[in-house]
């Protein structure tokens, strides 16, 4: 061996060994985000989507979040889907880094299901700081019939990164229909921007905000085996799903292709759904006061 082969030789090892001990020289998995700076920044818009039915398929589901664990265990079956909900931003105001790499790849497909009414009564409260500094007072609700499963999915076949996959596909939730109690709240004006990669082409929108139609709670589905560090944080995402009103669409409708990514649902097909107009935006909430750790 040559004098200035074993000299890159070296040189060679000596990087690697460089790598190995300076602190953060080696790229890390990121670890999964706390729960309120995860939650408080997770905003959906939904989009209407009619006409597609899975093939038949039921789902157990149980109650993560604390202020609900009481309420049983129950059985749906997937019917129509009726939403799809994509993350956004809103007023401009981007999440953080390290909370964004996990908020932009949280789509949600939503079917509609029947079961028990809970007639349970909540105080909502706001958690992202944009919608609190609108100065949203506090709404006292009653939590009636479920009416929706929304479930993870990757659209146009363009996965998460592993790290961030093995979070979002463990995001399921069971939407509820909501009564209101006392004076509903005016509606307030948002501009809306997407942060899924694949939507990222699209123009702002701007909405306003009216009445909460649903709360959605996070619900483990039976044969999923959620990891302690991933449950930690998604044991807390609690949406309330509010009306939007738009203004004239400035671009044509999307078309896009569906993968589900819960292992529980990997056996279904894919699915095709075309995107118009958005009909409600999932704002993150906490209920009675129980706010989400913040680390």
């Amino acid at each position: 061996m040559s004098r200035r082969s074993t000299l890159r030789g070296f040189a060679a090892l000596a990087s690697l060994m460089l790598v190995a001990v300076l602190p953060g020289a080696a790229t890390a998995a990121p670890r999964v985000p706390p729960p309120l700076p995860f939650v408080s920044q997770l905003d959906l818009s939904c989009y209407r989507t009619e006409g597609y039915k899975p093939p038949p398929t039921a789902v157990t589901l149980k109650q993560l979040n604390p202020v609900l664990a009481d309420l049983p265990i129950e059985t749906v079956k997937l019917g129509e889907r009726q939403q799809l909900c994509v993350p956004v931003a809103k007023n401009g105001v981007i999440p953080p880094p390290g909370i964004l790499d996990y908020v932009r790849w949280v789509d949600l497909s939503c079917y509609r299901i029947e079961g028990r009414a809970a007639d349970f009564p909540l105080t909502l409260s706001q958690l992202n700081p944009v919608v609190q500094r609108l100065g949203i007072q506090d709404a006292p609700v009653t939590m009636l019939s479920p009416e929706q499963l929304c479930v993870p999915v990757a659209k146009n076949g363009v996965l998460p990164p592993p790290e961030i996959l093995s979070v979002v596909r463990h995001i399921d939730l069971e939407c509820y229909a909501l009564r209101v109690l006392g004076i509903p709240g005016r509606p307030f004006p948002l501009t809306l921007g997407h942060l899924n990669p694949v939507l990222a082409d699209r123009p702002k929108a701007d909405v306003k905000v009216g009445n909460a139609r649903q709360l959605c709670v996070p619900v483990a589905k039976g044969g999923d085996k959620i990891p302690p560090e991933v449950l930690r944080t998604v044991q807390w995402l609690d949406l309330a799903k509010y009306d939007v009103t738009t203004g004239p669409s400035v671009i044509g409708p999307a078309t896009l292709k569906l993968t589900h990514l819960n292992p529980v649902l990997s056996h279904l097909p894919g699915e095709e759904v075309v995107l118009t107009e958005a009909v409600q935006l999932g704002l993150p909430v906490a209920k009675n006061g129980k706010i989400p750790p913040r680390d």
